[in-house]
């Protein structure tokens, strides 16, 4: 029996690895190691461990890399990933590691299972976020990966172009698109009765991240954008708070302290993928400059109002306006977004991301390479021919 370990260290990245850890801890040609690290042990993120029990997955190793005064210091985090992963790697007999996305930690996870010869699947790679510094890292454990598993056809050539062999590529769509698709959502008035709120009026959800190759943006970006909220006070806001990047720490805290102020503002450290989804899914819009309003949004039908660059070079569906980080911008998209005619053409709802399969797709793969003994560790650079 191979075994294959997954990791996951935010509320967002369990979120979509939700349907794939089930279905390869429920295949019995398989032994699962899931990892639970990060953001989902720290209280001031929501405790996000919580939330996996609830669902019945089971834990098999927890892996601390926070304290207090290592919160908002990248490096030191990387470099407590880097050794207890490595010490994890060390006493453990893994076939694969499957890591997704683009988080700094992670970055540390496959550099420890690089060293210890361990093959890497990467889900999500081969897109851009020209704002973040997970756009470096995104490409980094790309090249540290043996096989990829895109959410684009797009992106299947992106990661070709970094020389990664097409046939270790695979375009199998976004793991959100299948939750969307398969979660039983709820209906407004049990989100309510979840949330402890009444949603009479319109709502907007809001997830605004640090912008991380901004320097220093991220007090004056959260003030523009509680300077544009201000000015709409017709609508209730609900609030999902940012992650540990640099800056995250600031948006969080003041987020907070205007919800005091404001009894419009609701704050949630986290809301689990199921009210999540019912939230976009009930919403006038999505606001803010997370991924979410990118791919989840657009499939459920709901405007997106993208504030920055921290999304910018993704592939966008026409239901995202995007704006830059200034009241009057966020303001007039926002308008925009809620206007009859644009909230009409966003309910068509928008999907480049995949028919909902994905997890039984990566499955189908991970099944051949390891039970056909097909991964070669030394991989070839792959050369795209260019014309001179």
């Amino acid at each position: 029996m191979k075994t294959v370990c997954i990791v996951s260290s935010t509320r967002a990245e369990y979120g979509l690895l939700r349907p794939l850890i089930k279905r390869v801890q429920d295949d019995k040609m398989f032994n699962l190691l899931f990892v639970v690290t990060g953001m989902h042990l720290s209280f001031g993120f929501g405790h996000t461990i919580d939330e996996i029990k609830k669902d019945n997955i089971k834990i098999d190793e927890i892996i601390p890399i926070l304290d207090d005064a290592s919160i908002n210091k990248p490096s030191k985090i990387m470099a407590r990933a880097l050794s207890k992963f490595d010490d994890f790697f060390s006493n453990n007999k893994i076939d694969l590691l499957i890591v997704l996305g683009d988080r700094f930690e992670m970055m540390s996870v496959c550099i420890a299972a690089m060293n210890n010869c361990i093959p890497i699947a990467h889900i999500h790679g081969g897109e851009t976020t020209e704002g973040a510094i997970d756009e470096a890292i995104r490409h980094s454990i790309t090249k540290m990966s043996y096989l990829h598993f895109t959410s684009t056809e797009i992106y299947k050539k992106r990661v070709i172009q970094l020389g990664e062999d097409p046939k270790r590529v695979f375009n199998v769509g976004a793991l959100s698109v299948e939750n969307i698709l398969n979660l039983p959502l709820l209906s407004k008035t049990d989100l309510e009765k979840e949330l402890g709120l009444t949603l009479k009026k319109p709502y907007a959800m809001i997830t605004f991240h640090p912008v991380t190759l901004e320097k220093n943006s991220a007090e004056w970006q959260i003030k523009e954008l509680f300077s544009a909220l201000d000015t709409i006070k017709e609508m209730t806001f609900i609030f999902t708070k940012a992650n540990m990047d640099a800056g995250g720490e600031f948006i969080n805290d003041y987020i907070e302290k205007y919800s005091l102020q404001n009894d419009n503002i609701h704050v949630f450290s986290s809301l689990g993928v199921i009210k999540y989804l019912s939230a976009v899914k009930h919403c006038s819009v999505v606001i803010g400059n997370s991924s979410s309003g990118i791919i989840e949004a657009p499939v459920l039908g709901v405007p997106t109002v993208n504030i920055g660059d921290r999304q910018k070079g993704r592939l966008q569906p026409n239901s995202v306006i995007n704006v830059s980080n200034n009241k009057a911008a966020i303001v007039e998209g926002i308008e925009k977004a809620i206007s009859v005619d644009f909230a009409q053409k966003a309910k068509k709802g928008t999907n480049l991301f995949g028919d909902g399969h994905t997890s039984e797709k990566i499955l189908d793969v991970i099944k051949d390479y390891l039970l056909n003994d097909k991964i070669r560790l030394k991989k070839c650079f792959y050369d795209i021919k260019f014309e001179v």
